[in-house]
């Protein structure tokens, strides 16, 4: 878990989606870090929130990927 206050949540999707996005956010230059529980890393897919993965950027940075990612 993120716990360093000078990270925002972003959005919470899919694993694949997920790196895709911290892709597209790392070559715009901000940072990103993806989370996800260890059970949907193993099982491998997501479901009622099961598996899914949390983007996370610096909180100064949140404006800057909305408009990255047009969210």
């Amino acid at each position: 878990m993120i716990t360093d206050e000078n990270w925002g949540l972003l959005l919470k999707t899919n694993p694949n989606e997920a790196e895709i996005i911290r892709g597209k956010l790392e070559v715009s230059g901000i940072e990103a870090k993806l989370e996800q529980e260890a059970v949907g890393k193993i099982l491998g897919f997501t479901t009622d929130g099961l598996g899914e993965v949390r983007v996370y950027v610096r909180k100064e940075d949140l404006e800057e990927a909305r408009k990255v990612l047009e969210v």
